[in-house]
């Protein structure tokens, strides 16, 4: 029995492990981590009740139900959560959105295997090897896909909108409707979804990484620069001022001076949020400035005296982007951890 649970519920344990270690900028915070383990388990239960219900109406066999109902009831439970986290800003990047995505699928592959070992309790090996390294990490690997997936096609669409997630969640259920028509013997197939999945995680999880550190580094350069363009006496002959100024025409004077100060706002708060990551990335651990704090009740009162009209005005000017609501959670993040300087 103790054979059997090791094999149910550490291998799944140990690639998410993994993958937190790996996070160079610790972009997944440990309280979203914990909360995506226990949405994992919460769906692990809405998903065995309702299967009670949906076999009782009669309406599907038991293969119809594994092959195909089940992917895409189990894939929209654990993927509610990521597309929540998306909408709200609170992945800035794949790799983080891969840490939590296998954060949920581990904590339905721990419930879904818990009840499994109370069922089955005399069963040999041979079923857990299954269960622990086939199901289990399918049901990180997949979320962790739909994560990565949803968050790169979110990012280059420019849209944060869950009809933009569709891709993706019809790419982790088809996976794993792959794996339950049991097209290979079971541990043939348990084989190659331990080799496969994991490799594609880690693959693009790699390249992620890198590409979250280029950003970095480029975009904490960029911004220092235009911040001091914007501080400096010739703004209002860069392209800049005179785009604001061009502005004045459509909006009343003290509208304009807001955007000005928005954009001021917003690059410092970019900096601030990428040199912190900056120093994760060396293992330092750098405190939030105070002052980052009232800047965001400022953002938020400049944004409201801006109006929506104004702020698509701004977008032109592609200073403040997509993660900026994202830096603002970031830093927020930081000081709920006593991150913070004062």
């Amino acid at each position: 029995m103790v054979l059997n649970t090791v094999i149910a519920l550490v291998p799944v344990l140990l690639f998410l492990v993994a993958l937190i270690v790996m996070d160079t900028f610790k972009l997944a915070r440990p309280a979203t981590i914990a909360k995506a383990l226990v949405w994992g388990v919460a769906a692990a239960v809405f998903c065995d009740l309702s299967y009670d219900v949906i076999l009782h109406t009669g309406r599907f066999s038991d293969e119809a139900l594994t092959r195909y109902v089940a992917p895409v009831i189990e894939e929209t439970a654990k993927g509610v959560f990521i597309a929540y986290l998306l909408v709200r800003r609170r992945v800035g990047f794949p790799a983080d959105g891969a840490i939590v995505g296998f954060a949920v699928g581990c904590g339905f592959a721990l419930a879904e295997n818990v009840q499994f070992l109370r069922a089955l309790s005399t069963a040999g090996p041979m079923l857990w090897l299954v269960r622990g390294l086939g199901t289990a990490v399918l049901h990180g690997a997949t979320t962790a896909i739909f994560a990565m997936v949803a968050k790169t096609g979110g990012d280059r669409r420019g849209v944060t909108n869950v009809v933009a997630y569709l891709p993706a969640w019809a790419i982790a259920i088809g996976i794993h409707s792959a794996f339950n028509h049991l097209l290979l013997p079971a541990l043939a197939m348990t084989g190659l979804l331990l080799v496969a999945l994991p490799v594609l995680v880690l693959l693009v999880f790699r390249h992620s990484e890198r590409a979250t550190r280029e950003w970095i580094g480029a975009g904490l350069d960029l911004d220092v620069e235009l911040l001091q363009l914007v501080q400096s006496d010739d703004f209002s002959f860069t392209r800049f001022g005179k785009y604001l100024n061009d502005l004045r025409g459509r909006f009343p004077g003290q509208v304009v001076v807001d955007m000005f100060c928005l954009l001021r706002v917003e690059l410092e708060l970019a900096i601030q949020a990428k040199a912190m990551l900056v120093a994760r990335g060396a293992g330092l651990d750098v405190p939030v400035h105070p002052d980052a704090f009232a800047a965001f009740a400022e953002v938020e009162y400049l944004r409201k005296s801006i109006g929506r009209m104004g702020l698509l005005a701004l977008r032109p000017l592609h200073v403040t982007t997509h993660r900026d609501e994202w830096h603002r959670y970031l830093l927020a993040a930081a000081r709920g951890s006593g991150n913070a300087t004062g």
